[in-house]
């Protein structure tokens, strides 16, 4: 069963003034990564704009570690250090490792006693 992976981007303090040079040829390996089911969601974290996250599918990091190793941004050094993280995700439309709730659990997470 595909996992899920998040690409970390610590991005240079020149990213916004160079970004530009290489963004088309990123979106471009973006879309096509999430054409073919890989990439799943991405983007820059907003205020201030010092990383970026990009959610993957796939059995294993190497589908984030193989996006990073020719993504532009990484190797035209607006990108100053990327890492990859396996996310255990258990809730929400399209998780990997789905757990639902005890359903004798109640309000409050306490369980519900027999003939009370």
């Amino acid at each position: 069963m595909p996992r899920h992976y998040l690409l970390f981007y610590e991005l240079a303090d020149d990213y916004i003034d160079r970004r530009a040079e290489f963004r088309n040829a990123h979106l471009a390996l973006a879309w096509k990564a999430s054409e073919c089911g890989e990439l799943v969601l991405g983007g820059a974290l907003a205020n201030p704009i010092d990383c970026a996250i990009v959610l993957f599918k796939g059995h294993s990091p190497e589908v984030a570690e193989k996006f990073a190793r020719v993504d532009p941004y990484v190797t035209h050094g607006i990108v100053k250090h990327w890492y990859v993280r396996e996310w255990t995700t258990v809730a929400g439309e399209g998780c990997a490792n789905p757990v639902r709730p005890d359903t004798t659990v109640v309000d409050g997470g306490f369980r519900k006693e027999q003939g009370a």
